[in-house]
């Protein structure tokens, strides 16, 4: 306790923050890595006019609450008023579309991931630049908003993502962790830097339209982990902390992706590794061993945030109808005069799935509350179907909702594995979907075929991963590779690893080939109600 409170009050902490789907992570770590503090605020985005979003006031009052909430813990736990810090790193969710005036002010409402509403530009950019480009990508929205002659075009001075907004209110710098840049715009692994080759068709292409632009122009500079990418400004610092506690100066390392600061937490950045983030979206991200030999358009490739290339397969849709039938169950309980814990509830909950049959007994759920890019879908409806002979008990009903959460994925995984020939020694788990011991193991092992294990600090997720990058920076130490830096941290700290258990393989198969014919059904909902 004395060397930790010496720690802080001597400025020797990091803190990093993430920006989550549904909740905003501040932590605190020490000299050891170890998280010694966290705070949170939680928010959600909105449907507005079509459009899924996140204010930028209700950016700046979460940013503001998380680092409140964590100043709080470390008053409360050791004494001492948070004021000064020696790094900082910003995470956020990927991708999306935030696009600015020379003013700096938002041009149109911040259009995230979630969004499924750029087919047309997502597919004649993958033609054109023989690239994967998926919906979610901020050049996919951008070419969609130029096709869809938007008044705001010819206005755009900068494009950025979540982390490099916050980034740059902090301090100043319009930069961008190459991970998280390769989720803008297709990344030369070699040089650490956007295709330029495909930047100069990007331009050709959108000539005629007379933007007043060019695309190097609006783009972030892409830098690698462990380069410096600016300090806290006092501006920063003042819009960060309104109580005027926190000094300015604190050095930042460049601001990730969700993707990358997940494969940090991980430690998942070397060649052959791979980890799955499960929470409101999952993904699974494969470090790949060479190039694919050809496009597929259900599959990202993006890079770790020292530029290895890696194919990521992301469902929009993961947990949320899961958690929408567990809150309408403790609903339910409530009325019988019910008094628990809400974690408790979902510990017993996800406990009870693994009591149903093997193949869910005859019940199905499709729980697309948006979107899904790798079956095809850009509107979602959740679905949840039984046949009059099917077994419908708890245990099913919860265990295919948990089977559902993760089918998507497992088709976008069935790709990488049977058209590329990807092969990952192991899986490392990470997210809520993760939370309950063993049981969100055993499923995604089911899943994928794969052993899945979760590290004793998964559960700090990507705040800690980007304040691992941080911690980097600041090492200096440019002959240790970031896979050899995270080797020293994650000495130790192995968690249980859960291999596929045949049972349950052969239970998803069947499952997995029911959801699939399904998808007919789900089509239907979403053309009819």
């Amino acid at each position: 306790m004395d060397d930790t409170k010496k720690t802080i009050s001597s400025g020797g902490t990091i803190v990093g923050i993430e920006f989550g789907s549904t909740k905003i992570k501040a932590i605190l770590i020490d000299n050891s890595f170890t998280p010694i503090a966290s705070g949170g605020y939680n928010w959600e985005n909105t449907l507005a006019d079509g459009i899924w979003t996140y204010s930028l006031e209700e950016v700046e009052r979460g940013l503001q609450g998380a680092f409140y909430d964590l100043k709080q813990q470390v008053l409360k736990n050791y004494g001492i008023q948070l004021k000064k810090i020696k790094a900082m790193g910003i995470s956020g969710m990927m991708h999306g579309y935030l696009v600015f005036d020379q003013e700096g002010e938002l041009l149109v409402p911040f259009r995230t991931w979630r969004n499924n509403i750029t087919g047309e530009a997502s597919e004649e950019l993958t033609n054109l630049l023989n690239y994967p480009i998926p919906q979610r990508w901020s050049i996919a929205h951008l070419y969609q908003a130029i096709l869809n002659g938007e008044e705001h075009i010819n206005r755009i001075s900068y494009m950025t993502t979540l982390a490099g907004y916050v980034h740059w209110k902090l301090t100043g710098q319009r930069v961008l962790g190459v991970g998280e840049a390769s989720g803008m715009f297709p990344i030369d692994s070699s040089k650490i830097n956007y295709k330029v080759e495909l930047i100069d068709k990007f331009d050709k292409l959108i000539f005629g339209y007379n933007t007043g632009w060019q695309l190097r122009d609006i783009l972030p500079e892409v830098l690698n982990a462990g380069e410096p990418a600016g300090e806290l400004t006092a501006e920063g610092a003042a819009w960060l902390d309104p109580a005027g506690d926190l000094q300015p100066g604190i050095k930042l390392c460049p601001p990730e992706g969700d993707a990358g600061t997940g494969m940090v937490a991980t430690n998942s950045v070397a060649v052959r590794t791979g980890n799955v983030s499960a929470g409101t979206s999952v993904f699974a991200m494969i470090v790949l061993e060479k190039e694919f030999s050809r496009v597929h358009n259900e599959i990202d490739l993006v890079t770790t945030p020292d530029g290895h290339l890696v194919a990521m397969a992301h469902s929009n849709n993961c947990t949320s109808d899961f958690n929408a039938w567990v809150s309408l169950l403790a609903e339910s309980a409530q009325l019988l005069g019910a008094n628990f814990n809400t974690d408790k509830l979902y510990e017993k909950m996800m406990n009870q799935a693994l009591e149903g049959d093997s193949d869910c007994g005859g019940l199905l759920s499709i729980g697309y509350l948006s979107g899904e890019h790798i079956t095809g879908f850009t509107e979602g409806r959740p679905l949840f179907v039984r046949g009059e002979n099917s077994n419908f008990t708890l245990g099913n009903f919860l265990r295919c909702h948990l089977f559902s959460a993760i089918c998507a994925l497992k088709a976008g995984v069935d790709i990488l594995v049977e058209r590329e020939g990807v092969r990952v020694d192991e899986i490392k788990g990470h997210g809520g979907f993760f939370k309950t011991p063993d049981v969100g193991q055993k499923i995604m092992a089911a899943a994928l075929g794969t052993p899945v294990s979760v590290l004793d600090t998964a559960g700090e997720g990507g705040a800690w991963g980007i304040a691992l990058l941080a911690a980097y920076m600041l090492t200096g130490n440019k002959t240790e590779t970031l896979s050899q830096f995270l080797y020293g941290v994650f000495t130790g700290s192995m968690g249980k690893t859960v291999n596929p258990d045949p049972r349950d393989v052969e239970g998803f198969r069947a499952y997995f080939e029911k959801y699939k014919k399904g998808l007919t059904v789900e089509k239907a909902a979403v053309e009819n109600l």
